[in-house]
């Protein structure tokens, strides 16, 4: 092994950006290995409300380099572009394998976090970067003047939708129900703005385009009605996540979802490895809720590198 480190962090996220401000502030030898850039979704959410200490709000990428910034006051290190490609026990340490080297840790926290679902429906893979999007923040700009839909009924959907009505003429919230999962306030933010409409209890079942181009949207009822055609240039898809577990199949405790299961410190059902932020199998997926598990975990691994280091 090169080096041998107190504890590793895979990914740069929320959670672990959290985990390694604690690791870091308690002067253990704490290191972040980032496939990319560190700030994990948050840097493409336009603007952030519900995160405490910013009654005004905060846009998620000056988020994320607040938090990226005092991890590394304490020391932190962030290894970015640097993919973790496995993870293996040795004895009561971890080995993790990173652009073809081997790096020891006495503890791993893993917070890759998750994907955004894919709807699975004919059009789809064909105009991905073509007009189907998973990111507003991204690529709402090339949609000035135009008509697009966001799929989905929870805070992501209507964030989403609520940052496009910037750049779009209108904005067609497709929902699978009769009523809408997100927090009462941005309900009502997105039913105050005239370029937003609902269509209620549709799911897309094909994405139609011509030329290389969406051109719209195959829309079928829930409730037996007859399908319609919904001309428009983007289609905005936010319907959940899948968690990035590849590192843990096989290895780790996984829910029927493929999320981790962890107790309330974050810890898997591998004594010395963690979990922490959406790729948990916690319910609730929000910036807070990321840190927290980050922190817990953290916090939790440095007693248990303590305990094996004094011998208890």
């Amino acid at each position: 092994m090169t080096e041998m480190l107190d504890i590793a962090i895979v990914g740069g996220g929320p959670a672990g950006m959290a985990a390694a401000l604690y690791g870091a502030r308690a002067r253990a030898r704490t290191v972040v290995f980032e496939k990319g850039l560190p700030g994990g979704q948050i840097v493409t959410t336009e603007w952030v409300e519900n995160y405490p200490a910013f009654p005004e709000g905060i846009s998620g990428s000056d988020l994320g380099e607040l938090m990226l910034k005092q991890a590394e006051r304490f020391g932190a290190e962030f290894r970015t572009f640097s993919p973790v490609e496995s993870i293996r026990t040795e004895g009561t340490d971890f080995v993790l394998t990173v652009d073809g080297e081997e790096i020891g840790a006495r503890a791993v926290i893993v917070a890759t976090g998750a994907v955004p679902k894919k709807l699975g429906v004919p059009g789809e893979a064909e105009f991905t970067g073509r007009g189907v999007s998973w990111c507003a923040t991204c690529d709402g700009a090339f949609f000035r003047d135009k008509a697009v839909c966001v799929v989905g009924g929870g805070d992501a959907a209507l964030q989403e939708a609520l940052f496009l009505t910037k750049f779009a003429t209108t904005v067609s919230v497709v929902h699978r129900r009769d009523q809408l999962r997100a927090t009462e306030c941005i309900q009502e933010y997105c039913f105050q703005n005239e370029k937003i409409d609902v269509r209620w209890s549709r799911v897309v079942s094909e994405i139609v385009g011509e030329g290389g181009k969406v051109k719209g949207v195959r829309l079928a009822s829930t409730k037996g009605e007859p399908d319609e055609f919904l001309p428009l240039d983007g289609v905005f898809i936010f319907v959940g996540v899948d968690p990035v577990n590849e590192l843990l199949l096989d290895f780790a405790g996984l829910d029927e979802f493929g999320f981790v299961t962890v107790d309330n410190s974050g810890l898997t059902s591998v004594p010395g490895l963690w979990a922490a932020g959406d790729l948990t199998a916690n319910t609730l997926k929000q910036v807070v809720t990321a840190a927290s598990g980050g922190a817990s975990a953290a916090f939790d691994a440095l007693r248990y590198i303590e305990a094996k280091t004094c011998g208890i």
